[in-house]
C-alpha cells in the first residue's frame, strides 16, 4: 500500500517544482495571447475601459494607415537582408574556430559575447556613435583617403548600417554551426582529399550539406528574432531618415505606447504573427528540398 501511494505524491511533488514556469506562462505567455486578440477588436487606449469596435483596426490597417505598408515593406527588407549576412558570418566564423589551437576556447567565448550584449540600449548607443557622421568610422576610413559616409543619415543606407547591429550578434549561431562541425566524421574529408577535391569544394559537398539542419534552424530562428526587432533601430535611428529604419516593431511600439491606441497595436501584433507564421510555413514547405539528415529522412 505503501508503495502505491508514493506514485502520485511523486507526482504532485513534480507539479510542485514546475508550478513557477506554469504560473509565469500562464500570467506573462497565455493571458497575454488571449488578451491581445480580444483587444484588437476594440479601441482601447489604456485609460479608458475598452469598446468593441469588430473589424474596423483592420480596416484601417489595411486600408487607410500608409506607415503599416511602409513599416511592414522595411521590415521585410530587413529580415531578407540581415538574416543571410548573419548566418553566412556565423558561419565563417565557426569554420575558422574549428581547429584544435591553444586557447581556442577563449576566442570561441570572446566571439560569443556580442550575442548577449548586443541587443543593450548600451551597445546601440554606442553603435550610433561608431557610425556617426564624425564617428570613428568616418575617421577610419578618411585616414585611407576615403570620403566620408552618412551612415545613418542617408535612407540609402542606414537599414544596412542598423542591420550590421544585427549581423554583429551572431554568436548563438555560431555555436549552434560549431557543434554541427564537430559532428562532421573527419573520415568524409580525408575520402575527398584522396579523390583529390580542394577544401572549397569539399565545404559546399560535404560540410554545407551535411550543416543544412543547423541552418534550417538558424534560418528559422533568426528570421523570428528579425521581424521583432525593436531597440537598436529605436535607439540608432528612432525610424528616421524618411521612415528608411522604420521597422514593423517600431510602428506597433509608437501605435500602442506613443498613441494609446492598444486596440489598433494589438491588431498590429496579430497581423505580424501571422506574417512570422506565413515565412516559417514558407521555410519549413521548402526545406524537403534542400535540408538533408543522416538517416536520409526529412523534417
Amino acid at each position: 500500500m505503501a508503495a502505491m501511494k508514493k506514485g502520485p505524491t511523486k507526482r504532485y511533488i513534480g507539479l510542485v517544482y514546475i508550478s513557477p514556469w506554469i504560473l509565469g506562462f500562464l500570467v506573462f505567455q497565455l493571458y497575454p495571447f488571449i488578451s491581445s486578440f480580444v483587444y484588437s477588436f476594440t479601441d482601447y487606449s489604456i485609460t479608458n475601459t475598452p469598446s468593441y469596435v469588430g473589424l474596423k483596426n483592420y480596416i484601417t490597417m489595411f486600408t487607410k494607415d500608409e506607415l503599416f505598408y511602409k513599416s511592414l515593406l522595411v521590415t521585410i527588407e530587413y529580415v531578407l537582408m540581415s538574416v543571410p549576412l548573419k548566418l553566412a558570418f556565423a558561419l565563417l566564423v565557426a569554420v575558422m574556430l574549428n581547429v584544435n589551437l591553444k586557447f581556442v576556447n577563449i576566442f570561441r567565448t570572446v566571439y560569443y559575447l556580442p550575442s548577449i550584449l548586443g541587443g543593450s540600449v548600451a551597445v546601440a548607443v554606442l553603435w550610433k556613435f561608431l557610425f556617426a557622421k564624425d564617428g570613428f568610422i568616418n575617421r577610419v576610413i578618411a585616414a585611407v583617403h576615403v570620403p566620408e559616409i552618412d551612415w545613418l543619415g542617408s535612407p540609402k543606407i542606414a537599414l544596412f548600417t542598423i542591420g550590421l547591429l544585427t549581423v554583429w550578434q551572431f554568436g548563438s549561431s555560431m555555436v549552434l554551426f560549431l557543434a554541427g562541425l564537430k559532428q562532421i566524421p573527419a573520415e568524409l574529408y580525408e575520402a575527398g582529399t584522396v579523390d583529390g577535391a580542394s577544401k572549397v569544394r569539399m565545404f559546399f559537398t560535404i560540410t554545407i550539406p551535411l550543416l543544412t539542419p543547423i541552418i534550417f534552424f538558424n534560418l528559422i530562428m533568426q528570421m523570428v528574432n528579425a521581424f521583432q526587432d525593436f531597440t537598436g533601430p529605436f535607439v540608432i535611428t528612432n525610424g528616421g531618415p524618411l521612415n528608411s529604419t522604420y521597422l514593423y516593431a517600431m510602428k506597433l511600439y509608437d501605435e500602442g505606447f506613443k498613441f494609446f491606441k492598444m486596440g489598433y497595436a494589438s491588431a498590429l501584433s496579430w497581423v505580424l504573427f501571422l506574417i512570422i507564421l506565413g515565412f516559417t510555413a514558407l521555410t519549413f514547405k521548402s526545406s524537403a528540398s534542400w535540408t538533408h539528415y543522416e538517416d536520409g529522412g526529412d523534417f
